[in-house]
């Protein structure tokens, strides 16, 4: 398994959100009380950079038609959104934040 260093956690803020690169794959880096997760990084709707979205109640709000997924899960939660994000598995160690590559499931 590859596991992808894409930041350090003090860049980011609780309820934050990062765009990072993952082995060539666009990823979106969440802080949500402490934990972080990753998921895609595009919207399943309307191609939109969800790193340009609003975190809030562990959820991600797209920016161009206001679709909201889950953060953890990765599931679609409103209208005009239906297909879920895929998540991607994050572990911290010490500072450092890390995304298993895509490549290696």
């Amino acid at each position: 398994m590859d596991w992808i260093k894409v930041a350090l956690a003090p860049e980011l803020g609780n309820d934050e959100v990062k765009m990072v690169n993952v082995a060539g794959c666009g990823v979106a880096l969440y802080r949500v009380e402490d934990e972080f997760f990753a998921t895609d990084a595009m919207c399943t709707h309307g191609k939109a950079v969800l790193a340009e979205g609003f975190v809030e109640d562990g959820c991600i709000e797209c920016p161009l038609h206001q679709g909201r997924f889950d953060i953890r899960s990765g599931k679609a939660m409103c209208a005009p959104v239906t297909v879920d994000l895929r998540t991607h598995t994050v572990k911290r160690e010490g500072d450092d934040i890390y995304v298993l590559s895509p490549r290696s499931k």
